[in-house]
C-alpha cells in the first residue's frame, strides 16, 4: 500500500507559498523548503526532478529499463508522495506484476504492456485544452506509441488513436485521417517502422504538425529504426518533424506542448 504523504504538510511549491502568505513559515524556512524540495532523493536509488512539470510542462517519467523491480516500486512510491501521480516507461512483465501487487487498484497498464501509469485514489490530472492524435503504422509500434499517449494525457490533453494504419493499405489512412480533421486535432503523432513511410502520407494529407516517431520493427538492414529514422529525415513532405528511434516519450512531450498552446489560444479567443 502507498504511505500517506509527510506528516508536515508541506508537500509542494503552493503549499509552502501559501504558508508563508498566512504567516505559517518564515521567510527563510520558505526558502529553505523550496530549494529542499527541487530534488527528492530515494534511498540513494535514484534523485527525482519532481517540480520539472512546473519548470517545463512536461512530467519526469520513470525510465525502469535496467532499473531492479524493487528500485522501480521505490521509485514509484516517491513520485506518489511528492505528486499523487507516476508515468513508468520500458516496464518488463516482472517489473510491471511488482508494482500491480504493491499498488491495487492505482495502476493502469498501458496497450503494449511497457508503458503504466500509477495514480494515487483521488487523483486527477486538470484538463489543459488541447487534443492530439496518434496513429501507427502497425500492431508492432503500439508500445512506443502509448509511451507518447501516456505523456500527452499526464499533461491535460486529449487524445484520439488509430492504430494498424499502415500504407501496406492505403485506403486504411482515410478514416481515421477524416476523424482527426473533424475532431480539430491540434498534432498528430505517427510511430511507424519498417520503411517509415507512413508520416509523409500523414503530414500530406493535413495542415497540422506531424511528429514522426521511428519504431525498430522491420526485416534485415535497417530493420532496428535506422531505415524508418532515414525515411522521416529525408521526408519531402513539409510539415514533418522527427525524433529519435522509439522515443514515444519526447514525442508525446513535444506534441502536448503545442496542444496546450492551441488549446490556451482557443479560451482566449472565446
Amino acid at each position: 500500500m502507498v504511505d500517506e504523504p509527510p506528516a508536515n504538510g508541506v508537500k509542494d511549491i503552493e503549499d509552502v507559498l501559501n504558508g508563508y502568505k498566512e504567516g505559517k513559515i518564515s521567510l527563510a524556512d520558505a526558502e529553505r523548503m523550496l530549494k529542499g524540495q527541487v530534488m527528492t532523493e530515494i534511498e540513494n536509488v535514484a534523485t527525482l526532478d519532481v517540480f520539472r512539470e512546473l519548470r517545463t510542462g512536461t512530467p519526469e517519467v520513470i525510465f525502469a529499463e535496467s532499473k531492479s523491480s524493487a528500485d522501480v516500486k521505490r521509485i514509484v512510491q516517491g513520485f506518489l508522495d511528492k505528486k499523487g501521480f507516476a508515468i513508468v516507461s520500458r516496464l518488463t512483465s516482472e517489473q510491471a506484476s511488482v508494482i500491480k501487487a504493491a499498488f491495487p487498484g492505482m495502476i493502469e497498464i498501458k496497450e503494449g504492456g511497457t508503458t503504466a501509469v500509477v495514480k494515487r485514489p483521488g487523483f486527477e490530472v486538470e484538463p489543459r485544452g488541447g487534443t492530439v492524435g496518434i496513429m501507427t503504422a502497425g500492431t508492432s509500434d503500439v508500445a512506443v506509441a502509448e509511451e507518447a499517449a501516456a505523456v500527452c494525457e499526464a499533461m491535460g490533453c486529449e487524445v484520439l488513436r488509430a492504430y494498424d494504419v499502415g500504407i501496406a493499405g492505403l485506403h486504411r489512412v482515410f478514416p481515421p485521417m477524416k476523424a482527426f480533421i473533424e475532431k480539430g486535432v491540434d498534432v498528430i503523432v505517427c510511430c511507424a517502422g519498417m520503411e517509415g513511410a507512413l508520416p509523409s502520407v500523414v503530414a500530406s494529407l493535413t495542415d497540422v504538425l506531424v511528429i514522426g516517431v521511428p519504431v525498430s520493427t522491420g526485416y534485415g538492414f535497417g530493420g532496428q529504426g535506422v531505415t524508418a529514422l532515414s525515411s522521416m529525415l529525408q521526408s519531402c513532405s513539409p510539415g514533418l518533424v522527427t525524433v529519435n528511434i522509439n522515443n514515444g516519450i519526447g514525442a508525446g512531450a513535444a506534441a502536448a506542448i503545442v496542444a496546450r498552446r492551441a488549446g490556451r489560444l482557443r479560451l482566449q479567443e472565446k
